[in-house]
């Protein structure tokens, strides 16, 4: 029987940080399963159109890699998304996964970053990490995407948690709570000197260059500057630190071994 891996993200028109983030995490999944051939898919439909017209490469929807896939006579697929909640984003995947799982013998989904508490537990370590030295009066503040959707919760909680287990940092996000002003308040309350940026995302594209490190007036660097404190981003995406790529790796296995023993049962 033919098998395929199948890894989803979000995509990045960036070649530098995908070749970090999103290939570092297709190797990590490929090698773990070497039985099985890699493929890729996005779920930003803006970024497979602007790769196109701009590069003339060709990347499919999440739909569309199902239905190749079919087409080349693969039975067994092991889908892998690479995003860092169960939004809008990993809704969608989940939702073609099912709408095509009659085209294929086996067809299995690994979870996002975050999908149950043990994960909290392993990411806080993840970044704890790739943090620098700190001086007493430095944090590290992550910035995430954010979402409408009521996974956005996932990121109060990740602050939360750093807050009970007094680590100095901090986790905001760009398009919902907790948002960057609130971040601020608290780190000026500290007297806080000095604040280190890092995307709390898969990939350093056009949010963590942009809304997090430029020198635009509303960049969370130009925020914390014009508010005293000094600022230093870090474009590292999370595919870049092995103990991220790691839980990746470790969701598609437990999800093949559920598949399994679903089977066998």
């Amino acid at each position: 029987m033919k098998k395929a891996l199948l890894v989803i993200s979000f995509g990045t028109s960036y070649h530098d940080t995908c070749a970090k983030n999103i290939v570092a995490c297709e190797e990590a999944l490929a090698t773990t399963f070497p039985d099985r051939d890699l493929f890729r898919a996005f779920t930003s439909g803006m970024i497979i159109r602007k790769l196109k017209q701009r590069d003339n490469l060709e990347i499919d929807s999440p739909a569309q890699a199902l239905l190749r896939l079919a087409e080349l006579g693969y039975q067994d697929v092991a889908v892998q998304s690479l995003h860092v909640i169960n939004g809008d984003e990993f809704e969608k995947i989940s939702r073609e996964v099912q709408t095509y799982s009659h085209l294929f013998q086996r067809l299995v989904l690994g979870n996002a970053l975050l999908s149950d508490f043990n994960d909290y537990d392993l990411l806080l370590a993840a970044l704890q990490n790739q943090m620098p030295a700190l001086a007493p009066d430095e944090r590290v503040v992550f910035m995430g995407h954010g979402a409408s959707h009521h996974a956005f919760s996932a990121y109060a909680c990740l602050d939360h948690l750093m807050a009970a287990r007094q680590i100095p940092a901090r986790v905001g996000a760009v398009e919902s709570y907790p948002e960057i002003d609130l971040i601020l308040r608290g780190l000026q309350q500290e007297k806080v000197r000095k604040v280190h940026l890092m995307p709390l995302m898969l990939v350093a594209g056009d949010h963590a260059i942009n809304d997090m490190a430029s020198d635009e007036e509303d960049s969370w660097k130009t925020q914390l500057q014009d508010a005293g404190i000094e600022a230093q981003p870090w474009l590292q995406g999370l595919g870049e630190n092995p103990q991220i790529r790691a839980m990746f790796v470790n969701h598609l296995q437990r999800a093949l071994e559920k598949a399994t023993g679903e089977v066998a049962a």
